[in-house]
């Protein structure tokens, strides 16, 4: 068996066996209501502490799917603009003393190379419509 697949290779002249097509306006949408965060601490963090905390201090009208993304890093996936910007305006927020530090995922922004080193949520606030308040 090991001599059969030695003998397998890929030639330059193959066509792929399908490929995806990648909607860029479906991936704008799939973040249009999301946060990108971590928390500002060197320990690990419990991942359904931080989801049931989260989502029940936000208590958003629509729910809120939490996942966690690796590299110390959390989408907080949100479905209307109501929920997010509360979120954004309550800020900052903290989980066992650790700052939440967090993004508006915007378009064409990949969540795991947003820079997470400060926290923006003044500037974002600054940016919801006109009478919001």
């Amino acid at each position: 068996m090991e001599q059969d697949l030695a003998g397998l290779s890929l030639d330059d002249g193959e066509e792929e066996a399908f490929s995806i097509p990648v909607d860029v306006g479906e991936q704008n949408a799939m973040y249009s209501f999301c946060l990108v965060g971590c928390f500002l601490t060197a320990s690990v963090v419990n991942f359904l502490a931080i989801r049931n905390t989260m989502a029940n201090i936000w208590h958003p009208l629509e729910g809120v799917q939490i996942l966690d993304l690796g590299e110390k890093r959390f989408l907080f996936k949100f479905f209307n603009e109501i929920d997010i910007s509360r979120v954004i305006i309550g800020a900052p927020w903290t989980f066992n003393n650790h700052l939440l530090v967090f993004h508006r995922i915007g378009e064409n922004e990949d969540p795991m190379d947003i820079p997470l080193v400060y926290s923006d949520w003044w500037i974002q606030i600054h940016d919801l419509p006109p009478g919001f308040f």
